[in-house]
């Protein structure tokens, strides 16, 4: 399994542009799946461009929530490649120019080893993947708090690792039944919980590439 982050607000690669958004790029099972869109369409592209990722290879897009800076650039990405299957949340509306379109609003499979949480408080989804190791969840914002998130997860095995934005998360004792943490975005507490867990933390940023065995 390989999670390409693609855009960010911090760029670990030279080259890439940061801006407020969050996008990865998850590669499991022969599956692409684009999570999330970024801000801003030019600047996804572009950084995609970048690190050599073919918009037409992917097949799958995972929306997390219906908020600027994780769908901005999704009509300038379905310009590129349309030939898509799109999980959204129950509550985004107005998707066009795709080939198939799932709203989602429970928890289930949606394809071998890979789930959603459902969209949580009607706000957001979380993405799945279940490996040797465990679950790697991807979150976008984490707005219905990682313990419920975590504990809907639980349902499909045990939680390994963490990625992505952990938005006004402050009960860092829940991070201590994980094996891999990676706060991006609006992620409020990054420090703290690299000085709590340095042996999990794995810095973010455009261009990161994490790779599970």
């Amino acid at each position: 399994m390989k999670i390409t982050i693609i855009y960010d607000n911090t760029v670990f690669r030279d080259g890439l542009k940061s801006d407020w958004g969050f996008s990865a790029l998850i590669e499991f099972n022969n599956r692409k799946i684009l999570f999330d869109t970024g801000g801003n369409g030019a600047i996804l592209l572009e950084n995609m461009r970048k690190l050599n990722i073919n918009p037409k290879s992917i097949d799958t897009i995972f929306i997390s929530h219906n908020h600027f800076d994780h769908v901005g650039g999704l009509s300038e990405f379905l310009n590129k490649n349309n030939d898509v299957k799109l999980y959204a949340p129950s509550t985004f509306r107005g998707v066009k120019n795709v080939r198939e379109l799932e709203y989602i609003v429970a928890a289930k499979e949606i394809s071998e080893n890979i789930y959603t949480t459902g969209e949580l408080d009607r706000i957001e989804q979380s993405l799945i993947i279940k490996t040797e190791k465990g679950l790697i969840i991807i979150v976008g914002c984490a707005h219905p708090e990682i313990e419920q998130i975590l504990n809907v997860a639980k349902r499909y095995g045990e939680p390994y690792a963490l990625i992505g934005g952990f938005h006004g998360f402050n009960k860092l004792q829940i991070l201590t039944e994980l094996c891999f943490l990676t706060p991006t975005h609006c992620s409020e507490n990054t420090e703290k919980i690299k000085s709590l867990y340095p042996e999990k933390y794995i810095s973010g940023g455009a261009g990161k590439v994490i790779e599970f065995e």
